[in-house]
């Protein structure tokens, strides 16, 4: 409900954000290589994890800060390879409703 102050209105997004977060698809469970590992949607993230997500060069970074170091080492172990980070990133994108070369921080991308 808008409220008045000096000059400005205000309008409250609280319900509206929480709207936009239980419509959100639920987190997915992958496999690669007996490998499994769950993301939550991309634009359920923290905004400060966000930022970082559209950059390939952050995605090990990403899965450690999401997954843990354990499950990173355990796909070193399996010898995940570049061409299946960004498997993973493209996937983890079309789940999570976030067009490709869109920014997930982006609300006008």
């Amino acid at each position: 409900m808008p409220s008045k102050t000096v000059g400005a209105e205000v309008v409250d997004l609280n319900s509206l954000a929480q709207q936009r977060r239980d419509a959100l698809p639920k987190a997915t469970t992958y496999n690669l290589f007996d490998v499994e590992f769950t993301l939550p949607p991309i634009k359920a993230l923290p905004f400060e994890l966000q930022e970082r997500v559209g950059d390939l060069d952050n995605t090990v970074a990403i899965l450690k800060d999401l997954l843990g170091a354990d499950k990173v080492k355990e796909m070193y172990a399996a010898g995940f390879t570049f061409g299946d980070l960004e498997l993973i990133a493209q996937e983890w994108q079309r789940r999570s409703g976030v067009e490709p070369g869109e920014s997930p921080a982006s609300a006008v991308s």
